[in-house]
C-alpha cells in the first residue's frame, strides 16, 4: 500500500479541501439570499464554480503534464484561492460578487484534480486503497457543516466568511506538504488525447459524468434554501448536509470490498438509478423528515458510489502523462459544464416551475445518464488497472 509519511499529507489535504466545501456548499447559498440576491443571481454565482472547472482544471493540468511536477500548482491555487477571498468582507453587489467569484474559482478549481492524479500515482498498483484517503475529505466536511450549521444559527450570517477565510488558510498550507509522485510509463502512453476520447467508452463515461452534475445541480444550489424555507433550522440543515457525507465516508472505508466484487460499469448505473429516485423524492416530499433523511444517505451511492468508480475509470483510460489531462477532463466535462448546466438551469426554473419541478428535472439528468451508460460503456473495453 501507500507509504504512511504521504498517505497522511494526502488526507490531510483532503480534510481541509473539503472542510472548506463544509462550510461553502451548505451555506453560501444562505448567504447569498442575505445579500438580496434573488435566486436566478443565486443560481449565476454558484454556476460560476462549475464554469471555471470546464476551462481552469484542463489548463492547471496540462501546465502540470508541461512542467512534469504538480505539487507548485497545487500550493499557488490553494494559496491565490485564500488571498482573493479576502476581497468578499469589501462589498456585496451582484457585480462584486461576480468578479470575485469567478477570480476564486479560476484558482480553487486548480489543485483537487492533480492531487487526484497525485494520489492515484502515488497508489500504483493499488487504486482500491484511494477510497482510505478520499474519506477524510468527507470526515473534514462532516466536522464542518455540523459546527457551521450550530454557529450560524446564534451568530450572523457574516460569520461565515471569517468561518471560511480559516479554513482556506489552513487549506493552503496543507498543499504545501502534499508530496510530488513518480510518473509512471505504459504502454498506452503513446496514444494521443483525441484518440483516447474518440474511443465510445470513453464518451459514455464523461458523458454520464457530465448529466450527474447536472442532475445534482438543484440540489447544490437551493438544497439548504429548500430545506429552511420548509421551516428547517440551519443546525438541522448541517445535520442533514453532514448525514449524506457520513453515509459516502462508509462508502470510501470500504471502497476496496466494492471495487473488487463489482465492476465500474454496474456501480454507476447503481449510483445513476438512485440519483433519479432520491431527487424525485426530495423535490416532492420535503415536509417528511423520513424521506429527506432516506434522502441524505442515498448520496453514498450518487457521490460516494459514482465518484470512487469515474476517477478509476478515469485512471484507467487515461494513462502515463495523459493522467493530468485525464483527471482534469473529468472534473471539466462533470463537474465543471455539467454542474454550470445543472445550477443555471434551476436558477430559472427555481422561480417559474417550483423547487419540485426543479429536482425533479435535475432527477431526469440522472435517468438519462443511466440509459446512456448501459447502451454505451462495455466493460468488456475498459484497460486493465495499472
Amino acid at each position: 500500500m501507500i507509504p504512511r509519511t504521504p498517505a497522511f499529507a494526502l488526507g490531510n489535504f483532503y480534510f481541509w479541501y473539503f472542510a472548506f466545501l463544509g462550510a461553502y456548499a451548505p451555506f453560501w447559498p444562505l448567504y447569498l439570499k442575505s445579500a438580496g440576491m434573488s435566486a436566478a443571481q443565486i443560481g449565476t454565482l454558484l454556476a460560476l464554480v462549475p464554469v471555471t472547472r470546464m476551462v481552469g482544471p484542463a489548463l492547471w493540468g496540462w501546465l502540470a503534464d508541461h512542467r512534469g511536477r504538480r505539487t507548485p500548482i497545487v500550493r499557488l491555487t490553494a494559496t491565490m484561492t485564500a488571498v482573493v477571498f479576502l476581497a468578499f468582507f469589501q462589498g456585496t453587489t451582484y457585480a462584486w460578487l461576480f468578479g470575485v467569484m469567478l477570480a476564486m474559482n479560476v484558482f480553487w478549481c486548480g489543485s483537487l484534480p492533480l492531487v487526484e492524479a497525485t494520489t492515484m500515482a502515488h497508489l500504483a498498483e493499488h487504486p482500491a486503497g484511494y477510497g482510505r484517503i478520499r474519506a477524510w475529505g468527507s470526515v473534514g466536511f462532516v466536522l464542518v457543516v455540523v459546527a457551521g450549521g450550530y454557529l450560524l444559527d446564534h451568530t450572523s450570517i457574516r460569520a461565515l466568511l471569517w468561518l471560511i477565510l480559516g479554513l482556506l488558510v489552513v487549506h493552503a498550507m496543507s498543499a504545501y506538504r502534499v508530496p510530488e509522485a513518480p510518473r509512471h510509463a505504459h504502454h498506452d502512453d503513446a496514444h494521443g488525447i483525441l484518440q483516447i476520447l474518440s474511443r465510445p467508452e470513453v464518451i459514455a463515461l464523461l458523458a454520464g459524468c457530465f448529466l450527474m452534475s447536472v442532475c445534482h445541480g438543484p440540489f447544490h444550489a437551493f438544497y439548504s434554501i429548500w430545506l429552511v424555507d420548509h421551516g428547517y433550522s440551519k443546525a438541522q440543515v448541517g445535520f442533514y448536509w453532514a448525514l449524506g457525507v457520513i453515509a459516502e465516508i462508509a462508502v470510501f472505508f470500504y471502497w476496496t470490498r466494492l471495487a473488487t466484487r463489482f465492476d465500474p460499469r454496474k456501480l454507476l448505473l447503481a449510483a445513476y438509478g438512485i440519483a433519479f429516485v432520491r431527487f424525485v423524492f426530495t423535490g416532492w416530499l420535503p415536509d417528511w423528515p423520513v424521506v429527506v433523511f432516506l434522502g441524505q444517505l442515498a448520496h453514498a451511492a450518487t457521490f460516494g458510489v459514482f465518484h470512487g468508480a469515474a476517477v478509476g475509470l478515469t485512471h484507467r483510460f487515461f494513462r502515463g502523462r495523459h493522467q493530468s489531462k485525464g483527471q482534469a477532463l473529468y472534473s471539466g466535462i462533470g463537474f465543471g459544464a455539467g454542474g454550470a448546466l445543472g445550477q443555471l438551469m434551476a436558477g430559472f426554473l427555481w422561480d417559474h416551475a417550483g423547487g419540485a419541478w426543479t429536482f425533479t428535472a435535475g432527477a431526469v439528468a440522472g435517468l438519462l445518464a443511466f440509459l446512456i451508460t448501459w447502451k454505451w460503456l462495455d466493460a468488456r473495453r475498459f484497460p486493465q488497472p495499472l
